[in-house]
């Protein structure tokens, strides 16, 4: 499939919910391309007409000299259009950290590749991981933190609050025991605005809307239920409003894309309205979600006409 030749000029309403939203995740599952391919692609998405939706390009630390390898012919030469990276972060922070400062120095004159590392993701499953890695990160990153929410995550988005850093959420995967319930999705989000905190999402979320779609690219895959990046947005956009959690679970699971309206002055769903403002408060609090595709999402959005 390919991008439509005559987009159509998206709403304002759909400007503010998704300018830079989609973080390009192209290495991993289940696209799992080369990095050579993956910063082709990446490289694509930046020069073409959806670019305003596209956000940065996730690898892991420990992958830079790959990517710098990879992306010699293809980086810009210009400070302005330098390309932002998140790096994911494995066991040994200090040594990640490390090796990603030694990469931005290389990059400092960007004749060399205008390119950073601002942004560093990890896995944290216990408060006192939390406040080692904010010791570490804070005012260096933008730093996410993913937290299980299969439990209440309240203490870890508590510590996360006594950090600088952002929470992240895994709303799927290639595999129906991957994805979270909706009460569990809905109490994560929640949490993290009883507690000021920002966060992102990331897996299975390559189309707009939930429904039941193939859980991989292979051509025998399975099926499962999955959740629509727009679903996440707009239920964080209802709780930031005021709503309650059933009403914001319903919108979450909300499969009939006709009882959703974008225009100029914000989203109407059946018989409720969120204005601009409820979106641009929506999108402080839900900052990005990962996917490995953009084509996917830009896609699923033209065929809702939405763009």
């Amino acid at each position: 499939m390919t991008f439509a030749a005559t987009p159509v000029s998206p709403a304002a309403s759909v400007r503010v919910l998704l300018s830079g939203v989609v973080d390009y995740a192209g290495l991993f599952p289940p696209a799992s391309l080369g990095m050579a391919a993956a910063v082709a692609e990446y490289a694509s998405h930046r020069n073409g007409p959806q670019a305003w939706a596209l956000g940065r390009f996730i690898v892991p630390a420990a992958r830079l000299e790959e990517f710098e390898e990879s992306s010699a012919g293809v980086l810009p030469r210009q400070a302005a259009s330098y390309w932002a990276l998140s790096a994911l972060l494995g066991s040994d922070i200090e040594e990640d950290v490390e090796r990603i400062e030694q990469f931005n120095a290389r990059h400092r004159d960007p004749l060399s590749g205008a390119v950073i590392v601002d942004t560093v993701e990890l896995k944290t499953g216990a408060t006192r991981e939390i406040m080692h890695a904010g010791e570490l990160l804070d005012r260096r990153f933008v730093t996410y933190m993913e937290v299980p929410v299969m439990d209440d995550p309240e203490a870890l988005v508590v510590a996360i609050a006594g950090t600088m850093a952002k929470a992240k959420v895994r709303t799927g995967g290639v595999t129906a025991d991957t994805f979270p319930t909706s009460a569990e999705v809905i109490r994560f989000i929640a949490r993290c605005q009883a507690h000021n905190v920002a966060f992102k999402a990331t897996a299975g979320l390559h189309h707009p809307w939930r429904n039941e779609y193939h859980l991989t690219y292979a051509a025998d895959a399975p099926r499962g239920t999955m959740f629509g990046f727009l679903n996440v947005i707009l239920a964080v956009a209802g709780l930031r409003a005021g709503w309650g959690r059933e009403e914001a679970t319903a919108l979450l699971e909300e499969r009939d894309a006709t009882t959703v309206r974008f225009d100029a002055d914000g989203v109407r769903w059946r018989d409720r309205a969120l204005s601009l403002l409820d979106l641009e408060r929506a999108r402080d609090s839900v900052t990005t979600f990962g996917s490995c595709s953009f084509r996917d999402p830009i896609e699923g959005l033209q065929a809702n006409a939405l763009l």
